[in-house]
Protein backbone atom coordinates (compact mmCIF):
# COMPACT_ATOMS: atom_id res chain seq x y z
CA UNK A 1 0.00 0.00 0.00
CA UNK A 2 1.25 3.59 -0.90
CA UNK A 3 0.70 6.36 1.17
CA UNK A 4 -0.24 9.90 -0.88
CA UNK A 5 0.30 13.48 0.58
CA UNK A 6 -3.53 13.68 2.07
CA UNK A 7 -2.66 10.10 3.87
CA UNK A 8 0.26 11.62 6.10
CA UNK A 9 -1.88 14.09 7.06
CA UNK A 10 -5.26 12.45 7.77
CA UNK A 11 -2.66 9.89 10.32
CA UNK A 12 -0.94 12.10 11.58
CA UNK A 13 -4.22 14.60 12.71
CA UNK A 14 -5.67 11.09 14.02
CA UNK A 15 -3.17 10.10 15.96
CA UNK A 16 -0.35 13.19 17.44
CA UNK A 17 -0.42 11.50 21.19
CA UNK A 18 -2.39 14.76 22.43
CA UNK A 19 -0.42 14.73 25.80
CA UNK A 20 2.74 15.95 24.24
CA UNK A 21 2.27 19.22 23.57
CA UNK A 22 5.34 21.03 24.90
CA UNK A 23 9.21 20.16 24.66
CA UNK A 24 10.45 19.76 28.15
CA UNK A 25 8.57 17.06 28.79
CA UNK A 26 9.99 14.71 31.64
CA UNK A 27 10.29 10.52 32.00
CA UNK A 28 7.40 11.06 34.36
CA UNK A 29 5.04 12.09 31.44
CA UNK A 30 5.66 9.25 29.35
CA UNK A 31 5.51 6.48 31.76
CA UNK A 32 1.61 6.42 31.49
CA UNK A 33 1.70 5.84 28.12
CA UNK A 34 4.42 3.49 28.13
CA UNK A 35 2.58 1.63 30.89
CA UNK A 36 -0.90 2.20 29.67
CA UNK A 37 -2.88 -0.77 28.33
CA UNK A 38 -3.45 1.15 25.03
CA UNK A 39 0.15 0.99 23.88
CA UNK A 40 -0.18 -2.96 24.66
CA UNK A 41 -2.76 -3.55 22.41
CA UNK A 42 0.03 -3.99 19.47
CA UNK A 43 2.93 -3.46 20.77
CA UNK A 44 5.06 -5.84 23.82
CA UNK A 45 6.34 -3.45 25.84
CA UNK A 46 9.89 -4.72 27.40
CA UNK A 47 11.95 -2.26 30.49
CA UNK A 48 15.58 -3.03 29.12
CA UNK A 49 17.21 -1.28 31.80
CA UNK A 50 17.57 2.00 33.97
CA UNK A 51 19.32 5.38 34.36
CA UNK A 52 22.20 6.12 36.25
CA UNK A 53 19.56 8.01 38.22
CA UNK A 54 16.94 4.81 38.52
CA UNK A 55 14.75 5.95 35.54
CA UNK A 56 13.15 3.11 33.40
CA UNK A 57 14.00 2.66 29.66
CA UNK A 58 11.65 0.90 27.73
CA UNK A 59 11.88 -1.07 24.35
CA UNK A 60 8.64 -1.47 22.32
CA UNK A 61 8.31 -4.12 19.63
CA UNK A 62 5.72 -4.14 17.05
CA UNK A 63 5.65 -6.82 13.84
CA UNK A 64 6.74 -9.87 13.19
CA UNK A 65 8.17 -9.48 10.09
CA UNK A 66 11.99 -10.93 8.86
CA UNK A 67 13.68 -7.17 8.37
CA UNK A 68 14.55 -5.66 11.63
CA UNK A 69 14.56 -2.26 12.45
CA UNK A 70 15.84 -0.51 15.66
CA UNK A 71 14.98 3.25 16.70
CA UNK A 72 16.52 5.52 19.15
CA UNK A 73 15.26 9.04 20.48
CA UNK A 74 16.58 11.26 23.11
CA UNK A 75 19.73 10.13 23.83
CA UNK A 76 20.49 13.49 23.99
CA UNK A 77 17.96 14.52 26.85
CA UNK A 78 17.19 18.24 25.16
CA UNK A 79 15.94 16.59 21.66
CA UNK A 80 12.63 15.64 22.33
CA UNK A 81 10.75 16.35 18.81
CA UNK A 82 11.21 12.70 17.70
CA UNK A 83 10.45 11.24 20.96
CA UNK A 84 7.15 13.17 20.75
CA UNK A 85 6.64 11.29 16.97
CA UNK A 86 7.19 8.18 18.23
CA UNK A 87 4.73 8.26 20.79
CA UNK A 88 2.33 9.26 17.40
CA UNK A 89 3.63 6.59 15.91
CA UNK A 90 2.65 4.26 18.66
CA UNK A 91 -1.08 6.01 18.27
CA UNK A 92 -1.03 5.17 14.45
CA UNK A 93 0.12 1.83 14.89
CA UNK A 94 -2.92 0.85 17.77
CA UNK A 95 -5.11 1.86 15.36
CA UNK A 96 -7.47 -0.01 13.20
CA UNK A 97 -10.46 0.55 10.53
CA UNK A 98 -9.46 4.14 9.80
CA UNK A 99 -8.10 3.48 6.05
CA UNK A 100 -4.44 2.24 7.40
CA UNK A 101 -5.70 -1.05 8.38
CA UNK A 102 -3.44 -2.52 4.97
CA UNK A 103 -0.65 -0.33 5.36
CA UNK A 104 -0.02 -2.04 9.01
CA UNK A 105 -0.40 -5.42 7.85
CA UNK A 106 1.90 -5.01 5.63
CA UNK A 107 4.70 -3.47 7.92
CA UNK A 108 3.53 -5.86 10.58
CA UNK A 109 4.62 -9.21 8.46
CA UNK A 110 7.77 -7.58 6.66
CA UNK A 111 9.21 -5.76 9.47
CA UNK A 112 9.89 -5.95 13.23
CA UNK A 113 9.88 -2.76 14.45
CA UNK A 114 11.74 -1.80 17.48
CA UNK A 115 11.36 1.89 19.51
CA UNK A 116 13.29 2.71 22.47
CA UNK A 117 12.03 6.38 23.48
CA UNK A 118 13.95 8.41 25.77
CA UNK A 119 17.04 6.94 25.95
CA UNK A 120 18.33 9.50 28.17
CA UNK A 121 16.31 10.22 30.41
CA UNK A 122 17.83 11.81 33.16
CA UNK A 123 19.28 14.70 30.61
CA UNK A 124 15.66 14.92 29.55
CA UNK A 125 14.67 15.78 33.63
CA UNK A 126 17.29 18.67 32.89
CA UNK A 127 16.48 19.69 29.48
CA UNK A 128 20.08 18.82 28.81
CA UNK A 129 22.28 17.30 26.19
CA UNK A 130 24.63 15.08 28.03
CA UNK A 131 24.08 12.19 30.84
CA UNK A 132 23.37 12.71 34.87
CA UNK A 133 27.09 11.72 34.37
CA UNK A 134 27.77 14.80 32.01
CA UNK A 135 28.78 12.34 29.63
CA UNK A 136 27.66 12.92 25.75
CA UNK A 137 26.04 9.41 25.46
CA UNK A 138 26.34 9.73 21.36
CA UNK A 139 30.23 9.76 21.57
CA UNK A 140 30.77 6.84 23.76
CA UNK A 141 29.70 4.11 21.14
CA UNK A 142 33.78 2.87 21.64
CA UNK A 143 33.75 3.34 25.26
CA UNK A 144 30.66 2.57 26.15
CA UNK A 145 31.50 3.89 29.53
CA UNK A 146 27.95 5.14 30.70
CA UNK A 147 25.25 3.06 31.70
CA UNK A 148 22.51 4.29 28.70
CA UNK A 149 25.51 3.99 26.10
CA UNK A 150 26.38 -0.04 27.18
CA UNK A 151 22.47 -0.54 27.31
CA UNK A 152 21.85 0.61 23.43
CA UNK A 153 25.57 -1.30 22.28
CA UNK A 154 24.15 -3.83 23.85
CA UNK A 155 20.68 -4.12 21.61
CA UNK A 156 22.42 -3.39 18.79
CA UNK A 157 24.45 -6.62 19.60
CA UNK A 158 21.15 -8.81 20.36
CA UNK A 159 19.13 -7.42 17.88
CA UNK A 160 21.45 -7.17 15.21
CA UNK A 161 18.94 -4.93 13.17
CA UNK A 162 19.07 -4.71 9.44
CA UNK A 163 18.35 -1.05 9.43
CA UNK A 164 18.88 1.36 12.01
CA UNK A 165 17.48 5.33 13.06
CA UNK A 166 19.32 7.61 14.85
CA UNK A 167 17.00 10.46 15.88
CA UNK A 168 17.98 14.23 17.19
CA UNK A 169 17.26 17.16 16.95
CA UNK A 170 19.98 20.39 15.45
CA UNK A 171 20.54 23.71 16.26
CA UNK A 172 17.95 26.43 14.65
CA UNK A 173 20.90 28.17 12.68
CA UNK A 174 21.07 25.98 9.97
CA UNK A 175 20.11 27.11 6.66
CA UNK A 176 19.75 25.49 2.73
CA UNK A 177 23.09 27.07 1.26
CA UNK A 178 22.23 30.16 -0.61
CA UNK A 179 19.12 31.03 1.29
CA UNK A 180 17.53 32.52 4.45
CA UNK A 181 15.67 29.09 4.57
CA UNK A 182 15.92 27.33 7.96
CA UNK A 183 16.71 23.47 7.64
CA UNK A 184 13.33 21.48 8.30
CA UNK A 185 14.43 18.43 8.64
CA UNK A 186 18.48 17.04 7.91
CA UNK A 187 19.45 13.41 7.10
CA UNK A 188 22.44 11.37 6.75
CA UNK A 189 23.83 8.01 5.96
CA UNK A 190 26.80 8.28 8.40
CA UNK A 191 30.43 7.38 7.65
CA UNK A 192 31.83 4.11 8.65
CA UNK A 193 35.43 4.95 8.00
CA UNK A 194 37.53 8.42 7.45
CA UNK A 195 37.73 7.86 3.78
CA UNK A 196 33.60 8.05 3.73
CA UNK A 197 33.30 4.78 1.47
CA UNK A 198 30.07 3.25 0.77
CA UNK A 199 29.49 -0.31 1.17
CA UNK A 200 26.21 -2.35 0.35
CA UNK A 201 24.87 -1.30 3.54
CA UNK A 202 25.80 2.64 3.84
CA UNK A 203 24.28 2.95 0.20
CA UNK A 204 21.04 0.93 1.01
CA UNK A 205 21.13 3.77 3.77
CA UNK A 206 21.44 6.28 1.02
CA UNK A 207 18.89 4.84 -1.13
CA UNK A 208 16.06 4.99 2.27
CA UNK A 209 17.26 8.37 2.40
CA UNK A 210 16.17 9.39 -0.91
CA UNK A 211 12.70 7.92 -0.60
CA UNK A 212 12.24 10.17 2.58
CA UNK A 213 13.65 13.00 1.20
CA UNK A 214 10.87 12.69 -1.74
CA UNK A 215 7.84 12.46 0.27
CA UNK A 216 9.70 15.63 2.40
CA UNK A 217 9.57 18.10 -0.54
CA UNK A 218 5.88 17.57 -0.94
CA UNK A 219 5.61 19.27 2.48
CA UNK A 220 8.93 21.63 3.03
CA UNK A 221 10.04 22.65 -0.52
CA UNK A 222 13.78 23.09 -0.21
CA UNK A 223 13.77 23.07 3.33
CA UNK A 224 15.95 19.28 3.67
CA UNK A 225 19.41 19.28 3.87
CA UNK A 226 22.71 16.69 4.75
CA UNK A 227 23.78 16.17 7.89
CA UNK A 228 27.74 17.02 8.44
CA UNK A 229 29.03 13.50 7.15
CA UNK A 230 32.84 13.98 8.89
CA UNK A 231 33.26 10.16 10.37
CA UNK A 232 33.37 10.31 14.28
CA UNK A 233 34.27 7.02 15.76
CA UNK A 234 32.95 7.61 19.05
CA UNK A 235 29.61 8.14 17.12
CA UNK A 236 27.22 5.71 17.53
CA UNK A 237 25.34 6.02 14.40
CA UNK A 238 29.12 5.78 12.51
CA UNK A 239 29.06 2.59 14.52
CA UNK A 240 25.72 1.31 13.90
CA UNK A 241 26.54 1.37 9.96
CA UNK A 242 30.26 -0.32 10.67
CA UNK A 243 28.01 -3.26 12.76
CA UNK A 244 26.53 -3.87 10.10
CA UNK A 245 23.01 -1.76 9.60
CA UNK A 246 21.98 0.61 7.38
CA UNK A 247 21.90 3.76 9.71
CA UNK A 248 19.76 7.04 8.82
CA UNK A 249 20.22 9.90 10.75
CA UNK A 250 17.29 11.95 11.08
CA UNK A 251 17.98 15.66 12.70
CA UNK A 252 15.35 17.55 13.79
CA UNK A 253 15.70 21.13 12.88
CA UNK A 254 13.60 24.81 12.11
CA UNK A 255 10.52 25.52 11.10
CA UNK A 256 9.48 29.24 11.19
CA UNK A 257 7.14 30.38 14.09
CA UNK A 258 7.04 26.75 15.34
CA UNK A 259 8.94 27.02 19.08
CA UNK A 260 7.54 23.68 20.93
CA UNK A 261 8.10 21.41 17.49
CA UNK A 262 5.42 20.56 17.21
CA UNK A 263 5.31 20.97 12.80
CA UNK A 264 8.44 19.70 12.58
CA UNK A 265 7.72 16.49 14.90
CA UNK A 266 5.19 16.01 11.92
CA UNK A 267 8.07 16.10 9.06
CA UNK A 268 9.60 13.23 11.56
CA UNK A 269 6.10 11.34 11.44
CA UNK A 270 6.00 11.10 8.00
CA UNK A 271 9.75 9.97 7.42
CA UNK A 272 9.66 7.42 9.15
CA UNK A 273 6.23 6.36 7.56
CA UNK A 274 7.75 6.28 4.32
CA UNK A 275 10.73 4.59 5.51
CA UNK A 276 8.51 1.86 6.87
CA UNK A 277 7.28 1.21 3.48
CA UNK A 278 10.19 1.68 1.70
CA UNK A 279 11.70 -1.25 3.34
CA UNK A 280 8.45 -3.40 3.79
CA UNK A 281 7.88 -3.24 0.14
CA UNK A 282 12.35 -3.13 -0.68
CA UNK A 283 11.24 -0.14 -3.13
CA UNK A 284 14.09 1.70 -1.73
CA UNK A 285 16.88 -0.10 -3.60
CA UNK A 286 15.46 1.84 -6.85
CA UNK A 287 16.45 4.80 -5.94
CA UNK A 288 19.49 6.50 -6.87
CA UNK A 289 22.65 7.13 -4.40
CA UNK A 290 23.07 10.90 -6.85
CA UNK A 291 19.77 11.45 -5.73
CA UNK A 292 21.20 11.50 -1.91
CA UNK A 293 24.67 13.01 -3.00
CA UNK A 294 22.28 15.99 -4.27
CA UNK A 295 20.90 16.58 -1.46
CA UNK A 296 22.80 19.92 0.18
CA UNK A 297 25.06 19.71 3.28
CA UNK A 298 23.74 22.10 6.29
CA UNK A 299 25.32 25.91 6.04
CA UNK A 300 25.11 27.58 9.28
CA UNK A 301 24.74 31.29 9.00
CA UNK A 302 21.06 31.55 10.70
CA UNK A 303 20.38 34.35 13.64
CA UNK A 304 17.41 35.14 15.30
CA UNK A 305 17.83 38.57 14.10
CA UNK A 306 19.92 40.16 11.75
CA UNK A 307 20.51 43.82 11.36
CA UNK A 308 21.36 45.06 8.36
CA UNK A 309 23.20 49.51 7.80
CA UNK A 310 23.27 50.05 11.53
CA UNK A 311 25.55 53.32 12.07
CA UNK A 312 27.54 52.92 15.24
CA UNK A 313 29.93 55.43 16.58
CA UNK A 314 32.86 55.44 18.95
CA UNK A 315 35.43 58.62 19.86
CA UNK A 316 33.39 60.51 17.25
CA UNK A 317 34.02 58.34 14.60
CA UNK A 318 30.76 56.66 12.46
CA UNK A 319 31.05 53.18 10.73
CA UNK A 320 27.77 51.39 9.10
CA UNK A 321 27.80 47.59 10.47
CA UNK A 322 25.61 45.16 9.83
CA UNK A 323 24.99 42.66 13.23
CA UNK A 324 23.36 39.41 13.77
CA UNK A 325 20.98 38.63 17.38
CA UNK A 326 20.95 35.05 19.01
CA UNK A 327 18.32 34.32 22.04
CA UNK A 328 20.47 31.47 23.77
CA UNK A 329 17.41 29.23 26.04
CA UNK A 330 17.90 28.53 29.52
CA UNK A 331 16.20 26.34 31.39
CA UNK A 332 14.54 27.13 34.61
CA UNK A 333 12.69 23.49 35.79
CA UNK A 334 10.04 22.68 33.03
CA UNK A 335 10.45 26.35 31.65
CA UNK A 336 12.70 28.74 30.07
CA UNK A 337 13.68 31.91 29.31
CA UNK A 338 16.17 33.43 26.82
CA UNK A 339 19.68 35.42 26.83
CA UNK A 340 19.89 37.73 24.01
CA UNK A 341 23.45 38.43 22.94
CA UNK A 342 24.95 40.09 20.22
CA UNK A 343 26.18 37.28 18.60
CA UNK A 344 28.51 38.80 15.62
CA UNK A 345 28.83 42.72 14.40
CA UNK A 346 30.62 44.06 10.72
CA UNK A 347 29.85 42.50 7.11
CA UNK A 348 27.20 40.15 6.96
CA UNK A 349 25.95 39.91 3.95
CA UNK A 350 25.92 36.46 3.31
CA UNK A 351 24.52 35.63 6.46
CA UNK A 352 20.40 35.77 7.38
CA UNK A 353 18.11 36.37 10.25
CA UNK A 354 14.77 34.94 11.46
CA UNK A 355 13.31 38.46 11.56
CA UNK A 356 15.71 40.21 8.75
CA UNK A 357 15.94 44.33 9.29
CA UNK A 358 17.54 46.52 7.13
CA UNK A 359 17.84 50.11 9.17
CA UNK A 360 19.92 52.41 7.01
CA UNK A 361 19.86 55.93 8.10
CA UNK A 362 19.50 55.33 11.81
CA UNK A 363 21.89 55.03 15.00
CA UNK A 364 22.41 52.43 17.84
CA UNK A 365 21.25 54.10 21.29
CA UNK A 366 22.02 53.18 24.56
CA UNK A 367 19.61 51.92 26.66
CA UNK A 368 18.78 52.73 30.15
CA UNK A 369 17.71 52.01 33.40
CA UNK A 370 14.35 54.30 34.35
CA UNK A 371 15.49 55.04 38.20
CA UNK A 372 13.15 58.11 38.84
CA UNK A 373 10.72 55.24 40.59
CA UNK A 374 10.20 51.68 41.62
CA UNK A 375 7.05 49.45 40.56
CA UNK A 376 5.21 47.00 41.78
CA UNK A 377 3.89 44.54 39.01
CA UNK A 378 0.18 45.35 38.93
CA UNK A 379 1.12 48.60 37.64
CA UNK A 380 2.91 47.06 34.78
CA UNK A 381 0.15 47.49 31.45
CA UNK A 382 1.09 47.42 27.84
CA UNK A 383 1.15 51.37 27.64
CA UNK A 384 2.92 51.67 30.32
CA UNK A 385 5.95 50.27 29.14
CA UNK A 386 5.13 51.06 25.62
CA UNK A 387 6.16 54.88 26.78
CA UNK A 388 9.04 54.22 28.74
CA UNK A 389 10.53 52.26 25.70
CA UNK A 390 9.86 54.69 23.49
CA UNK A 391 11.79 57.35 25.85
CA UNK A 392 15.22 54.49 25.76
CA UNK A 393 14.12 53.02 28.73
CA UNK A 394 14.92 48.90 28.75
CA UNK A 395 15.20 48.35 32.57
CA UNK A 396 12.90 49.32 35.67
CA UNK A 397 12.93 48.15 39.20
CA UNK A 398 10.44 46.23 40.99
CA UNK A 399 9.55 46.07 44.20
CA UNK A 400 7.67 43.01 44.59
CA UNK A 401 9.81 40.35 42.74
CA UNK A 402 10.04 37.01 45.03
CA UNK A 403 13.19 35.37 45.28
CA UNK A 404 12.25 32.39 43.33
CA UNK A 405 10.52 34.34 40.48
CA UNK A 406 12.61 33.70 37.25
CA UNK A 407 10.47 33.93 33.66
CA UNK A 408 8.61 36.98 32.86
CA UNK A 409 6.29 37.77 29.36
CA UNK A 410 6.90 41.84 29.24
CA UNK A 411 8.67 43.25 26.83
CA UNK A 412 11.17 45.01 29.69
CA UNK A 413 13.81 44.00 31.29
CA UNK A 414 12.67 44.12 35.20
CA UNK A 415 15.50 44.67 37.96
CA UNK A 416 15.41 43.85 41.77
CA UNK A 417 17.99 46.51 42.08
CA UNK A 418 19.59 49.38 39.98
CA UNK A 419 22.42 47.03 38.71
CA UNK A 420 21.49 47.48 34.84
CA UNK A 421 24.64 48.14 32.65
CA UNK A 422 23.53 49.12 28.93
CA UNK A 423 25.94 49.21 26.53
CA UNK A 424 27.45 52.38 25.75
CA UNK A 425 28.11 50.54 22.23
CA UNK A 426 27.70 47.54 20.75
CA UNK A 427 30.06 44.64 22.09
CA UNK A 428 30.09 41.14 21.02
CA UNK A 429 29.24 38.97 23.43
CA UNK A 430 26.95 41.54 25.20
CA UNK A 431 23.53 41.76 25.94
CA UNK A 432 21.04 42.73 23.03
CA UNK A 433 19.47 45.55 25.08
CA UNK A 434 19.82 48.65 23.20
CA UNK A 435 17.96 51.19 20.78
CA UNK A 436 17.32 52.52 17.27
CA UNK A 437 16.30 55.26 16.00
CA UNK A 438 17.58 58.71 14.66
CA UNK A 439 18.60 61.65 17.26
CA UNK A 440 15.29 62.88 17.19
CA UNK A 441 12.66 59.63 17.38
CA UNK A 442 13.56 56.08 18.29
CA UNK A 443 12.15 53.51 15.86
CA UNK A 444 13.17 50.26 17.56
CA UNK A 445 13.94 48.65 21.21
CA UNK A 446 15.85 45.30 21.60
CA UNK A 447 14.94 43.98 24.66
CA UNK A 448 16.31 41.00 25.30
CA UNK A 449 17.18 39.93 21.79
CA UNK A 450 13.49 40.55 21.26
CA UNK A 451 13.21 43.28 18.31
CA UNK A 452 10.11 45.76 19.25
CA UNK A 453 8.97 47.55 16.40
CA UNK A 454 7.57 51.05 17.71
CA UNK A 455 4.74 50.87 14.73
CA UNK A 456 3.31 47.67 16.07
CA UNK A 457 1.31 46.62 19.10
CA UNK A 458 3.31 45.48 22.07
CA UNK A 459 2.39 42.08 23.38
CA UNK A 460 3.33 39.67 25.91
CA UNK A 461 4.83 36.46 24.20
CA UNK A 462 8.77 37.22 25.57
CA UNK A 463 10.42 34.60 27.74
CA UNK A 464 12.57 36.97 29.50
CA UNK A 465 14.55 36.73 33.15
CA UNK A 466 13.83 39.00 36.72
CA UNK A 467 17.16 39.98 37.17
Amino acid sequence: MNLVKDDFIKAFSLYKEKALQHRRFKHADILPLLQGKEVSKQFTVEKIGRSVEDRSIFRLKYGQGPIKVLLWSQMHGDEPTATMALFDLFNFFNGESDGFDTFRKEIAEKLTLYFIPMLNPDGAERYQRRTAMDVDMNRDARAVATMEGALLKAQAMLLKPDFAFNLHNQNNYYNIPGTATPVTISLLAPAYDYARSVNTVRADAMRVIVGINKILQEFIPNAVAKYDDEHTPRGFGDNFQKWGASTILIESGAYAGDTEKLEVRKYNFIALLQAFLEIAAGSYSEHDIADYNAIPFNDEKLHDLLIRNLSIEKNGKKMLVDMAIRQNEKTVVDDYYVEGVIEDIGDLRDFYGYTDLDVKGLQFIPAKLYSDRIFSLVELTLPTIGDLLKQGFAAIMISDMTEDAKVHTFPIQLMRDANFQGAVRPIIGEHADFFIGSESEIRYALINGYLIDFMLPLDLNMKNKMK
